[in-house]
């Protein structure tokens, strides 16, 4: 099986999964995802847990363009996760059930398919899902 993410640079798998992000060599500013501009930004690897800042369940497929996710749409999470001295990010949540979610709860990065393409290839994203022993 042949896979690859939706978008180059955004996390990395080896030698540990981390999201990417960048870091103004000037002011210091960490933003994510990792701008394409590399004379500005050096690469920070984020922390690979945070907590649930906030939450929603998308009950209805997005706007296409731009989703382009697996039909037929199938409801998901959708979170902020705060990770420690680094910054909050938007993430879909996935392994849990939408009604075990909690504002605080302890989440852990992982990757998910998002679709197939006609070629056979999966096209990842990357996710939090509750840490080990908080699993519903």
């Amino acid at each position: 099986m042949n896979t690859k993410p939706v978008a180059p640079r955004l996390f990395a798998t080896s030698p540990a999964l981390r999201l990417l992000a960048g870091r103004h060599r000037d002011s210091g500013r960490l933003v994510f995802p990792l701008p394409p501009d590399r004379d500005s930004y050096a690469t920070v690897e984020l922390p690979e847990r945070g907590t649930l800042w906030s939450y929603t369940v998308q009950r209805f497929a997005p706007k296409s363009p731009p989703y382009r996710g697996a039909e037929p749409f199938s409801p998901f999470a959708l979170g902020y996760i705060d990770l420690p001295g680094a910054l909050i990010v938007e993430s879909r949540l996935t392994d849990v059930e939408f009604d075990h979610l909690r504002v605080g709860q302890a989440m852990e990065l992982t990757t998910m398919p998002l679709r197939v393409e006609p070629d056979g290839t999966v096209i990842t994203i990357y996710a939090f899902r509750p840490a080990q022993g908080q699993r519903s």
